[in-house]
Formats: C-alpha cells, sequence, structure tokens
C-alpha cells in the first residue's frame, strides 16, 4: 500500500504488517530511490517498541549519505511540541508569522535591511572591551571578539521572539555569505563557533548546562545593551572592517578557487560605530 511519504529522496512503501497470535506484530516498510535506484527498508517489531515518538528504533543502520533529520529521536522533543502548537493552530496564523521573513528583493545586503540598533549591541557587546570581556564569561569560554560577534547573534537566533526576525539580514553578520555579501565566510570564526556549540551540547548531555544557559544569558546581555544603550552600528564601517580582516580569518567564497593568500593585517581599528 503506498502511503505516499518521502524520507531522504526515498519514496516509501508499505511492505507488510504482520501479527502473530500472540499479539506481537512487525511491520516492514521499503524505500526506493527513483534518482539512484537503490533500495532500502525499515523494520519496526513490537518487543522493541516503548514509544512511537521516542526512540522506537533498536538501530537504524546504513550507509551515510548525508545528513538524517529524525524527529522520533528523544532529543527532539522541543521539536515536536513546535510542530503540534503549529499544527494546532490556524493556518493563516503560521502564514503571517511566514510572511515576516520575507527577504528584500535585492541580493546585496543594505544598511536599510538592518536594524542598526540590534546590530550595534551585538558589535558593542563583542568589540568593546568591559563588555566583551563579561560575555566572553557569561559563555563561560574565553573567546575573541570575532567569534563572540556570531555567537551573540546565534544566542539571539535561539532566544528571540518572532519579532526579532523583522531584518533577518542583520544575522549575515554572524558568518557572512558564501556568495561575499556582505563579507566573505570567516572559515575560522564558523569553526570556533561551532566548537563552543558543539561543547555546550555534549555537556548538556552529561547534565552539564552551564554553556547552554550562558546563551540565553548572552542574549538577555546584548539586549539590555540594545535598550540602555542604544548603540548605532556604522553599516558601512562594520562592512569594511569584515572586509579587512577577511584574509586573517580564511574569509571565503564559492568564487574562489583556492584559498586566498594571508595578508598581514594592521593594528588600526576601524570604528563600528557612528559618532
Amino acid at each position: 500500500m503506498d502511503n505516499n511519504a518521502i524520507a531522504d529522496g526515498f519514496q516509501l512503501y508499505l511492505h507488510s504488517f504482520v501479527i502473530h497470535k500472540s499479539g506481537e506484530w512487525a511491520v516492514v516498510q521499503q524505500g526506493m530511490s527513483p534518482a539512484s535506484r537503490l533500495a532500502r527498508r525499515y523494520h519496526w517489531h513490537s518487543t522493541s517498541v516503548r514509544d512511537f515518538v521516542s526512540d522506537p528504533h533498536t538501530a537504524i543502520v546504513g550507509t551515510p549519505q548525508g545528513r538524517i533529520l529524525n524527529l522520533v529521536d528523544a532529543r527532539a522533543d522541543q521539536a515536536q511540541r513546535a510542530l503540534l502548537k503549529i499544527a494546532g493552530e490556524p493556518v493563516e496564523t503560521a502564514l503571517q508569522e511566514a510572511r515576516k521573513l520575507v527577504l528584500p528583493r535585492h541580493h546585496d545586503v543594505r544598511a536599510g535591511d538592518v536594524d542598526l540598533k540590534r546590530l550595534g549591541a551585538v558589535l558593542a557587546v563583542a568589540h568593546e572591551k568591559e563588555l566583551r570581556d563579561f560575555a566572553s564569561l557569561l559563555l563561560v569560554e574565553g573567546l575573541g571578539p570575532r567569534t563572540l560577534q556570531s555567537l551573540a547573534l546565534i544566542a539571539d537566533v535561539v532566544h528571540g521572539a518572532p519579532s526579532r526576525f523583522d531584518d533577518p539580514a542583520r544575522f549575515s553578520f554572524a558568518h557572512g555569505g558564501k556568495d561575499g555579501h556582505p563579507f566573505p565566510v570567516p572559515q575560522k570564526t564558523y569553526d570556533e563557533s561551532l566548537g563552543v556549540l558543539r561543547r555546550a551540547l555534549d555537556e548538556a548531555r552529561l547534565g552539564q548546562t552551564e554553556k547552554i544557559e550562558g546563551f540565553r544569558r548572552l542574549d538577555h546581555l546584548t539586549r539590555a545593551v540594545e535598550g540602555q544603550r542604544q548603540p548605532l552600528a556604522d553599516f558601512s564601517a562594520a562592512i569594511a572592517q569584515e572586509r579587512s580582516i577577511s584574509a586573517s580569518l580564511d574569509g571565503r567564497t564559492v568564487f574562489d578557487d583556492a584559498h586566498p593568500a594571508k595578508k598581514k593585517v594592521g593594528s588600526s581599528q576601524l570604528s563600528l560605530f557612528t559618532d
């Protein structure tokens, strides 16, 4: 029986459903990839299933073919609750929120696309020494200013309300763009950000939530700076600064045939704020 489901490019079909007189049952599903003409099978056995929406599989075995999205993983409970909440709301509510995320009709990032006060708060927390030292303490890590800038924007994504996302172009100042807009991807910063997030998640699985909580505190600090100091970012200077340090951070775009030669960066610091 065709259940019309798609998973990882595979069309799923219900192959068989067997019930024993003792009450035990087994389900065998088979998926076929039209592109590669390869098959995949999914087995369910009643004795090993304790909860259909929390780790029902004894194992998932196969040749790795990329990242797998598993919404029945026990760690996906927040995603499950979010999906149920969306499903229970009127369709128009979800559509209204989605419409708020529409990007401008031009490819490059411009000052008019960004809330300069919000961006200014992020730059202040990351680059003003007093705030930078405090922000680094909140994350329980000694971090450089460029990584702090990225993590402050990541914290806003994690903890921000829908109203915080009306200028999505602002988040391109976390790790740039693969096409060079607003600046090349700073690979060193990208890797450092992933490292901090990975360590935080690994420790959280062991019950040590200090680093995860640090992201919430970092977001609160940035919003406090935004509200109390109201720093206004100098958009052009911020982009110029990113491009001036790009080589030192292994800046890269999809148009590069090879890593650019590293240039010696001077000690002069561009002002990231307007007077």
